[in-house]
């Protein structure tokens, strides 16, 4: 089975979300070795944003791309080689402002190809990465499970099934800016759903 985690908070250290998705990723593994693991940290290796230079370059064929243009390429090819390696996905997702991060988002705009893991049909659109589980780590200050401020959850859910990516599971830990007390509750209430899933 190969894992592939994306720990997407700014922070490099302390970051709930990542922890979750740690422990999420420590219970797949439990003690074989016929995992393999693949981790990326958004913070302390960012990707690019899409940008014009960057719109040109995916736009112009691969012969006929410039040194610069096939490197800046590259990068997305490697991240995209990942989630096609994968059999599973573990995202750490915080919640800032209602929404993902920009290093998360960064993410899926890099993996997000036409005719690679997408492609438009006569019947619509059709994801192209499938057949993989996905487990999604939430970290929230506040509280939005199935609330009308919960825009990230149906975001996910949106960018994810595009992409062909449809089993998913999300874990939350929830109120985590009410105070240490919160804090240990929502630590525990997001450690008993992963035991429920994963058990």
């Amino acid at each position: 089975m190969n894992i592939l985690q994306i720990n997407s908070s700014a922070r490099s250290t302390g970051s709930e979300s990542t922890r979750l998705a740690d422990a999420i990723v420590a219970r797949l593994t439990g003690n074989t070795t016929a995992v393999k693991v693949i981790r990326r940290d958004l913070a302390s290796q960012p990707h690019p944003i899409i940008d014009e230079a960057t719109l040109k370059a995916l736009a112009t064929a691969p012969d006929q791309r410039s040194a610069q243009q096939a490197l800046r390429v590259a990068l997305d090819d490697a991240l995209i080689a990942d989630v096609q390696a994968a059999d599973v996905l573990v995202l750490g997702v915080p919640m800032y402002n209602f929404g993902m991060t920009v290093q998360l988002k960064s993410w899926f705009d890099a993996i997000a190809r036409a005719q690679v893991t997408f492609r438009y049909t006569e019947a619509g659109p059709e994801g192209l990465l499938k057949n993989k589980k996905v487990y999604v780590a939430l970290a929230r200050g506040g509280v939005h499970r199935g609330g009308a401020s919960d825009s990230q959850v149906p975001h996910l859910k949106t960018l994810l099934g595009f992409l062909g990516m449809t089993d998913v599971q999300f874990i939350y830990a929830e109120g985590m800016g009410y105070g240490p007390e919160a804090v240990l509750r929502a630590q525990a209430d997001a450690e008993a759903q992963i035991n429920a899933v994963l058990a």
